[in-house]
């Protein structure tokens, strides 16, 4: 029990790092497998079809938060930052 506990701060520090597309299908994705499984007879095949449908309407979400003329980029150390999309974007 205490390691599952210790390991939820340490996933909500791994998602932080993501854009909000990234998080949107991540937080979208458990929830929707959290409530299809309470909502199904099946468990199992509830929160499989639950996690699909929540990853894709989180993602679509977290896209829709992000600002369109911004894009992300890594440097060759890992780090993220953000810049103006090269034109055509």
């Amino acid at each position: 029990m205490k390691k599952s506990i210790l390991l939820i701060p340490a996933l909500l520090l791994g998602i932080a790092a993501c854009t909000p597309t990234e998080q949107g299908a991540a937080f979208g994705g458990a929830s929707g497998a959290a409530i299809g499984a309470l909502a199904s007879g099946n468990k199992v095949e509830g929160a499989i079809i639950g996690g699909a449908i929540g990853t894709v309407a989180g993602a679509l979400v977290g896209r829709a938060s992000e600002n369109s003329n911004r894009c992300v980029y890594r440097d060759e150390y890992g780090r993220r930052y953000e810049a103006r999309c090269p034109r055509g974007y």
